[in-house]
């Protein structure tokens, strides 16, 4: 029996499900092992947390992605480490698969840079659960100041975020506008000018790898949201009730949001690989690893590199390209053909702010255009609605924020928390273990 050489992805993000659609037509077996069944379009996680869409709306099941990939298989599973030696992946359960090329792309967690509390006591937009129980849990502060006002005073309905960068800003702004045209109507017994949204920020700017004018107009347009920006602000520590700042202050809230930045999975501490900054797995030209040509490392994982010598920033369209380059580069190796050295085309960046507020940075390969305002909204609609994977879930998130957009109401605004599923993953529960320990 002549079998095919198998092709085993680790992690189901943007990176490995493009690898694996790159390889629809290659001679091998492809498996795809993540600890969830479904593909999490993280860009919106902050749009669930504050009930603009359904958890549905920007998640898809994996094997109806691939329904039509006879190549494809899918398993639910939790890879623990890899035996180099014998060519094995090694699951939490304790089996061991075997594979001819390997692809690792298991992404990348919220980074606590050592502060005490992080993980404990944040709110972190990484996965599903984690959106859909920060939505539950800032509609509950609510019902709780509804039942106890009282309870204002002590800084529950203080909404705290860490870093103004892209993710941290776009939740600000999404956050501004729920309390702002949403929440007035379900509870007229609040003053809701005593909500307070507040953006931490250790830098003296928002949007950091923005050019100035867009920093300038993206915090003109928060501080018209009544969003209070602190710059020059570092977290010393968080506790359940408040949070400490280096320089002896501290703010009292129930509801803080960490947006600082992020770090590679844990998983790459256990493969007994070079790492480098941020834990991002060194990798050759081609993505492969160092001495094992058969294993590649892709997306947020990946300490790849431009041509100045530069980490490639830790973003979709990059975990895209490269997932589609080893796709490639496996069907050269299976042709005898050498690997090719990965080159990233920066198409640029985009983030939206508010109601027609966004802005959007085009990069020199397409004409360096820079789009704010309405434009730079209706650019960031357009873009997302094509990454989105699934016609239905395009037609639901565009049939919502129209629904939105017209009506000034979000009618997801339920308190229905969700069971986490990380716990089953032993590798992320030692690893937040190791960090509280600290």
């Amino acid at each position: 029996m002549n079998l095919k050489p198998r092709v085993v992805i680790i992690g189901a993000g943007f990176a490995g499900l493009n690898a694996a659609k790159a390889l629809k037509n290659a001679a091998v077996d492809v498996l795809m092992l993540d600890k969830n069944n479904y593909h999490t379009f993280q860009p919106l996680l902050y749009q669930v947390a504050t009930a603009g869409l359904e958890v549905g709306d920007i998640a898809q099941q994996v094997r109806h992605i691939f329904r039509n990939q006879a190549n494809f298989r899918f398993r639910q599973a939790t890879v623990s480490k890899v035996d180099w030696q014998a060519k094995e992946v090694l699951l939490s359960e304790g089996e061991a698969i075997g594979f001819d090329y390997l692809i690792i792309a298991a992404g990348a967690i919220y980074n606590d840079f050592g502060i005490k509390g992080v993980y404990e006591h944040a709110f972190m937009l990484k996965s599903l659960t984690e959106a859909a129980n920060l939505r539950s849990h800032i509609l509950k502060q609510f019902e709780l100041a509804s039942s106890s006002p009282e309870l204002i005073d002590s800084g529950i309905l203080n909404f705290v975020i860490v870093g103004a960068g892209p993710t941290g800003v776009e939740m600000a702004g999404a956050l501004a506008e729920l309390f702002d045209k949403v929440l007035p109507k379900d509870y007229p017994e609040l003053d809701l000018t005593k909500a307070k949204i507040i953006l931490l920020e250790m830098s003296d700017r928002v949007l950091a790898p923005y050019s100035e004018r867009t920093q300038a107009y993206t915090e003109s347009v928060l501080r018209g949201l009544k969003v209070d920006i602190r710059f020059h602000t570092v977290v010393a520590e968080l506790h359940k009730d408040f949070v400490e700042m280096k320089d002896g202050s501290s703010l009292p809230t129930q509801t803080l949001i960490w947006a600082a930045g992020v770090r590679a999975h844990p998983l790459a501490e256990k493969l007994g690989l070079e790492l480098e900054r941020a834990y991002r797995i060194k990798v050759n030209p081609d993505l492969s690893l160092p001495d094992k040509p058969y294993a590649f490392v892709i997306g947020d994982m990946a300490a790849a590199k431009n041509k100045l010598g530069d980490l490639l920033p830790q973003v979709a369209t990059v975990a895209i390209q490269q997932g589609k380059h080893v796709g490639k580069q496996i069907n050269r190796l299976l042709n005898q053909r050498p690997s090719e050295s990965f080159s990233y085309f920066d198409k640029g960046s985009m983030a939206i702010i508010g109601r027609n507020a966004g802005v959007a940075e085009l990069s020199k390969n397409l004409g360096g255009f820079h789009l704010r305002g309405f434009m730079g909204w209706l650019g960031w609609l357009f873009i997302h609605l094509i990454y989105l994977p699934g016609h239905q879930n395009k037609a639901n998130a565009l049939l919502e924020w129209g629904y939105n957009y017209l009506t000034y109401d979000r009618h997801v605004r339920l308190i229905a928390f969700m069971k986490s599923q990380e716990g089953n993953n032993d590798l992320e529960k030692e690893h937040k273990k190791d960090l509280v320990a600290r």
